[in-house]
C-alpha cells in the first residue's frame, strides 16, 4: 500500500526524537496520529511541508514540526517535505519567488548599485524583503494546495489499484464451476 511506500523513506520517531531542535516538544511526540500514516494526514503533512518549505525563515523543519504537531499531521513527513529548499535549490526557488513578488507588487526591479557597508545592505534588505516575502508566500500556498490535493489523489489511486489487485487475485484463486 502507500503506507509502505512512504515508510520506506521517512525516518523513525526514535531518529526524530534525537533531532535537538524537536526536544522542545517532546511531550507532544508520544501522539501516535503523529506517526501514523493515512490519507488525511500525509496529505496535510504533505502541506505544511512544502508551505513551510518557501517561508524564508531560519529553522524551516521546526516550523513545520510545530504545524505538524499542532494540527496533528504525519510529522516525519511534514519536516522531511521541508528540505525541498535545501542550499542547492534556494537560490534559484527564492528568487524565483522574489520575480513572483515583484510581479505582484508591481515593483519594477532595479539596477543594484553594490557597496560594501553595513548601511547598504540593510536598506536593500528593507527594499527587497517585501516583495519576497509576498512572493514566497504565494508560492508557497500554492505549492501546499497543489501538494495536498496530488498526495489526496495519488493515495487514492493507488487504493484502487490495489483493490483492483486484490479482486484479480481473489478471481484467479477461484475454483471453477462445472
Amino acid at each position: 500500500m502507500a503506507r509502505r511506500l512512504i515508510r520506506r523513506y521517512l525516518p523513525d520517531r526514535h531518529t526524530l526524537r534525537g533531532y535537538k531542535p524537536l526536544r522542545l516538544f517532546d511531550r507532544f511526540l508520544h501522539d501516535p496520529n503523529l506517526w501514523h500514516l493515512n490519507r488525511y494526514s500525509t496529505s496535510g503533512a504533505v502541506a505544511v511541508g512544502l508551505f513551510m518549505a518557501f517561508m524564508p525563515i531560519p529553522f524551516q523543519m521546526v516550523a513545520a514540526g510545530a504545524l505538524a504537531i499542532m494540527l496533528r499531521l504525519n510529522l516525519p513527513l511534514a519536516v522531511a517535505l521541508v528540505w525541498v529548499t535545501n542550499p542547492i535549490t534556494i537560490p534559484p526557488l527564492f528568487l524565483f519567488c522574489y520575480k513572483i513578488g515583484t510581479w505582484v507588487i508591481g515593483n519594477v526591479d532595479q539596477e543594484v548599485a553594490f557597496a560594501w557597508s553595513w548601511e547598504w545592505f540593510r536598506a536593500e534588505f528593507v527594499q527587497r524583503s517585501e516583495p519576497l516575502l509576498v512572493g514566497c508566500s504565494i508560492v508557497g500556498f500554492l505549492s501546499a494546495i497543489v501538494g495536498y490535493f496530488s498526495a489526496r489523489m495519488l493515495w487514492r489511486w493507488h487504493v484502487i489499484r490495489e483493490w483492483e489487485n486484490r479482486k484479480q487475485r481473489r478471481a484467479k484463486n477461484r475454483p471453477a464451476k462445472s
